[in-house]
């Protein structure tokens, strides 16, 4: 039963990295069949002993809530349109992450280094 149970949990998920964070949709079942959403926000981190750790950030957001959720993300999005036109996009802020404004390590957007990463540990996010 425990595997029909796993079956039945996990939907759907979709990861997409945008520089160096990792967003992961994960659409999952409740007991009562019906469906919720998490939201991860996962970024790779070096502790202080230099050992590498991943801090996550989760949201879940249930089915009624949807239409609100959606509604208020397209409301920021349009806010942001508004403000910045059709302005080119910056990739700057991975830079400030860094602590660097001007990384020469990072000159091309965060679509091409997502082909070359490959470090996420999907093993790491847990259920």
């Amino acid at each position: 039963m425990s595997e029909q149970n796993n079956q039945r949990e996990e939907v759907f998920s979709k990861s997409v990295r945008a520089g160096k964070r990792t967003y992961f949709f994960d659409v999952k079942s409740t007991k009562a069949n019906d469906y919720y959403l998490t939201i991860t926000e996962s970024k790779k981190r070096i502790g202080n002993d230099g050992t590498p750790f991943y801090e996550k950030h989760k949201i879940f957001l249930y089915r009624e809530d949807f239409e609100k959720f959606m509604d208020g993300m397209n409301e920021a999005f349009e806010k942001v349109h508004s403000i910045k036109g059709d302005e080119p996009v910056s990739y700057s802020h991975n830079n400030y992450e860094n602590g660097s404004e001007n990384s020469s390590d990072d000159s091309s957007t965060p679509e091409q280094n997502s082909n070359s990463y490959s470090d996420v540990n999907f093993d790491d996010l847990g259920k």
